[in-house]
């Protein structure tokens, strides 16, 4: 069921955080999933939120539901605590990286 309602500033802060294209995340959910022996069907790739993140990049506004919320806001809140108020491009440790890139938000990225 789809929410009546999202809040303008969930919205354009998700859009802001989740710096990574639908195709980037796609890749690199892939990419992350690969093994030396095996490898994830596309549409199962990755993590639980980074998949649910891909899922919400494609839908409109008005089809996000209940679940599409929370998960929005897990991801701000996640990449806030994680990186100063302006996102300028920041190295760091490969594993803090891939942890963020995993819920779509490429800390290297310009903004």
């Amino acid at each position: 069921m789809a929410v009546s309602e999202i809040s303008d500033a969930l919205w354009d802060e998700f859009h802001t955080v989740v710096n990574m294209t639908s195709r980037e995340l796609q890749e690199w959910l892939a990419t992350e999933s690969a093994g030396e022996t095996s490898e994830e069907v596309p549409d199962r790739a990755g993590k639980p939120t980074g998949r649910h993140v891909l899922d919400i990049l494609g839908k409109r506004r008005t089809d996000l539901t209940s679940g599409d919320v929370e998960t929005m806001e897990r991801v701000v809140e996640i990449v806030r605590s994680q990186r100063d108020p302006s996102l300028d491009p920041k190295a760091g440790g490969t594993d803090w990286r891939h942890g963020l890139m995993d819920i779509g938000h490429d800390p290297l990225k310009p903004a």
